[in-house]
């Protein structure tokens, strides 16, 4: 049974795959969501990742279906204690800022919406560039102390916002961020490795990522265009397709047949390889659950990193 690892800076233990919920209320419906979460908590999965926003584009949605489904889950099972929950604030398209007055009402919403008196990470979701971040941090801070949070995170900022942030929080000896949440995958690595890795190491940050598998390109199914036609997620999945896109995606499939794995089992495994916490996937059925929960279990040879790093090179 793969151990649970402690998010740095905390007191949480969680299995290192991240169970994200944008699909909740868009390719999963109520029912469906909660036979996801009830398979996830029985492989062993405790940490469920969440927002306002989710899932807000799809035609007809208010986008806080996702934490409502969460939150008739948590009721029905009466298991709140063996979850832990991260939600996120400020991408919704309603409301798009990291306005304190708007987070202080949020953060009340998110959590009647969820059937829960706190969430355990409270995520900044998207920097508005604008709001002075003495003033973001301050107000994240007041939602831990009102015992609303027990931790603050931050989501989709630039290496300078977030260096500013924990200055403030140091300086003024707030709730320091605990987590980043950046956009990283075997075909998505320079933003990160260039500019917020250094930092997260250098603070002890956990990592959690999102399009950990490239919005499906690296589960290995789309190898032709013609693959995505009437796929939920085609048009991501679109912008993943290049030549090098393709390579990455062969070397991932050669690594997955030696080892008798799906290559999304690879692909998170790689991850896990480069001080990621917990990589975040998401599922539309419990089935599609078995590949994922097997990445922490899977080691990878130095040689297979190796070949992962380089058939991955051109997007480092």
């Amino acid at each position: 049974m793969t151990q649970q690892v402690q998010i740095p800076g905390t007191d949480l233990s969680i299995f290192p795959i991240n169970l994200g919920t944008n699909t909740f209320g868009w390719t999963a419906d109520e029912a469906g969501a909660h036979a996801v979460l009830d398979a996830f908590l029985g492989a062993g999965g405790n940490f469920l990742d969440t927002a306002e926003s989710y899932p807000a584009w799809v035609p007809g949605n208010t986008g806080r279906e996702s934490e409502t489904i969460i939150g008739t889950w948590l009721a029905a099972r009466g298991n709140r204690d063996k979850v832990v929950i991260a939600t996120k604030v400020g991408d919704h398209p309603d409301h798009r800022t990291q306005d304190p007055e708007y987070i202080r009402t949020a953060i009340d919403a998110s959590l009647e919406r969820l059937q829960t008196d706190h969430v355990d990470i409270y995520y900044a979701h998207r920097d508005d560039e604008v709001t002075p971040i003495a003033e973001v941090a301050r107000v994240f801070h007041e939602i831990v102390r009102a015992g609303k949070a027990r931790y603050v995170a931050v989501s989709n900022y630039s290496k300078d916002r977030l260096a500013e942030w924990l200055a403030v929080a140091e300086q003024e000896n707030l709730a320091k961020p605990v987590a980043i949440q950046p956009h990283y995958s075997l075909v998505k690595r320079h933003d990160y490795e260039a500019e917020l890795q250094p930092l997260a190491q250098e603070h002890g940050l956990g990592v959690f990522t999102y399009f950990s598998l490239a919005a499906g390109f690296l589960t290995g199914k789309y190898r032709t265009e013609a693959d995505l036609e009437g796929a939920s997620r085609g048009g991501m999945v679109k912008g993943y397709f290049s030549s090098e896109g393709l390579e990455a995606v062969d070397e991932l499939v050669a690594v997955a047949d030696a080892h008798s794995v799906a290559p999304t089992t690879v692909a998170l495994a790689w991850l896990l390889t480069k001080d990621v916490t917990a990589p975040i996937v998401s599922a539309r059925t419990p089935d599609q659950l078995d590949a994922l929960m097997a990445a922490p279990e899977l080691e990878l040879t130095h040689d297979e990193v190796t070949r992962l790093d380089q058939a991955s090179a051109p997007f480092a």
